[in-house]
């Protein structure tokens, strides 16, 4: 038997193993819906507008648009009042965070989506701001979390291997992405 047709009999095992486990999973119950798809949350706290948000984005085991749409507000590039469907990934990334944080505070955002123009504007003033920024699409946050170590709250985003992580000290931020995982 060749390797191809090994792994095609593996592919055809699996799928047939699999198969009876999601129909399984996906007749469920709402309660028993809950229990193996629990809801994932974000709590934000924009520092340059105000607003507050504590939001359910994915919930039976799906993205619900209600909340995308309420995350996707408050992190608009506030200069230029701007809103961008951010990923997913990032807000799941988020998510986790903070959940591996175990804080009850919400996130301060610094910068989340940033339009072309602003992060252009930006990249003149400061050398520190990318020309590709991944800002601008929808895939960063620049965050803070009251009541956790900057360097604690680095080392888990970093030990996640979710992404890019940035630590800024002196301004008192830490910048994840779901790019490449890297850090700086």
């Amino acid at each position: 038997m060749s390797d191809r047709t090994a792994k095609a009999l593996g592919r055809r095992k699996f799928l047939a193993l699999a198969a009876p486990a999601f129909v399984a999973a996906s007749s469920l119950s709402g309660i028993a819906r809950a229990a193996v798809y629990p809801e994932k949350l974000l709590s934000l706290y924009n520092i340059h507008t105000g607003e507050k948000l504590t939001t359910v984005y994915h919930a039976d085991g799906a993205y619900q648009e209600a909340g995308l749409a309420e995350l996707n507000h408050v992190l608009r590039d506030w200069r230029t009042d701007e809103v961008y469907r951010m990923d997913t990934g990032l807000l799941d990334f988020l998510h986790d965070l903070h959940v591996k944080m175990d804080s009850a505070e919400p996130f301060h955002i610094i910068s989340g989506y940033r339009s072309p123009k602003t992060n252009a504007k930006l990249r003149n003033k400061s050398k520190g701001v990318a020309k590709r920024s991944f800002h601008m699409r929808g895939m960063a946050a620049d965050i803070a979390l009251p009541g956790r170590d900057l360097l604690a709250l680095r080392k888990t985003a970093l030990d996640m291997q979710r992404g890019g992580v940035g630590l800024y000290t002196k301004s008192g931020f830490i910048h994840v992405d779901t790019g490449r995982v890297r850090f700086w």
